[in-house]
């Protein structure tokens, strides 16, 4: 390991709660011996979102260590469904933003003023910058900016790091800003960041993702949205952590829509050579990508809906 490539201690176990997704569907049953769903119950109702949020709770040595990786859309949502699945949201030892993108930070501030005490974010520096998207044919639409002055006055310690760095005890890795080296991952076309006093092609540098070591078992790689590409993020994973082995991979994608559709074919492709054993495409991976997916992984692909729990 280098200085910038922090040890990650290996995990015992680890629980995969999602808050926040786009799909919810009651009547899924588990499909794997990993995933976990709720108990249908009336009145426990929950809700999905255009936005992505999971809790992580880690066990190692007999200590447990919980982190939240992203907050949703709405100020709502996940706290809404955190407290209809009855986990304690107090336990929170760090907060991990994916990126500043709104639907993966629109929850933070009313969690943050639930908690009582001070928590440490860890995000880019890149997540605090003004961002448009420009859309052929289509009005400009002006993203909301993440606010770090909003965010430490509502209790967050906002750690600002691009270089790979550890949590939980040394059990959770921030991969921060990802290498970019496959040619057909190329961010999203359209957006735009306003970079001193002008306007420029957004790379999304802030995108990161978190990586746990699941002792002899390989690692979970955990994306937000994986606007750096998810093949780039799963190899940047292994790079850095010096570990091949890929047990899961969980989160966006970022294939959805005709600008991406060219995209999905490249991906299955790279993904069948890195063979994760679970495949689980959220969010923003897209309906016909996740269908893709599953014809091409029916043995390792977990269709997702809020609530859902995944133990490795």
């Amino acid at each position: 390991m280098t200085p910038h490539n922090p040890q990650l201690l290996a995990a015992d176990r680890i629980e995969i709660t999602v808050l926040v997704d786009n799909y919810i569907d009651i009547f899924v049953p588990s499909q794997k011996s990993v995933d976990s769903r709720p108990p249908f119950a009336l009145d426990r109702p929950l809700l999905a979102e255009h936005g992505f949020s999971c809790y992580i709770r880690i066990f190692s040595n007999g200590k447990e260590h919980d982190t939240l990786l992203d907050t949703g859309l709405s100020c709502g949502c996940m706290l809404h469904n955190a407290g209809q699945l009855g986990i304690n949201l107090a336990k929170t030892e760090s907060i991990v933003l994916s990126h500043g993108h709104f639907d993966h930070t629109g929850g933070l501030s009313s969690f943050l003023q639930t908690t009582g005490h001070q928590i440490p974010i860890v995000v880019h520096p890149d997540a605090f910058l003004s961002r448009r998207l420009q859309s052929k044919g289509k009005d400009l639409v002006k993203l909301p900016k993440l606010d770090p002055i909003v965010m430490k006055q509502h209790g967050g310690d906002v750690i600002e790091r691009s270089d790979p760095s550890v949590l939980a005890s040394g059990h959770l890795l921030v991969t921060g800003e990802i290498e970019r080296t496959v040619s057909f991952e190329q961010g999203f076309p359209g957006m735009e960041a306003h970079v001193g006093d002008e306007w420029i092609p957004d790379r999304i540098s802030d995108d990161q993702a978190v990586v746990i070591n699941i002792k002899g078992k390989g690692l979970v790689v955990i994306s937000g949205c994986a606007h750096a590409g998810i093949i780039n993020t799963i190899r940047y994973a292994q790079k850095i952590t010096g570990i091949d082995a890929i047990l899961g991979v969980l989160g966006g994608f970022h294939l959805t829509g005709p600008l991406f559709e060219p995209v999905i074919e490249p991906t299955i492709k790279a993904m069948k050579q890195i063979n994760p054993v679970y495949i689980v495409p959220m969010h923003c991976t897209g309906w016909d990508a996740i269908n893709r997916f599953f014809s091409a992984f029916p043995d390792a692909c977990i269709l997702n809906t809020v609530g859902t729990t995944y133990r490795f």
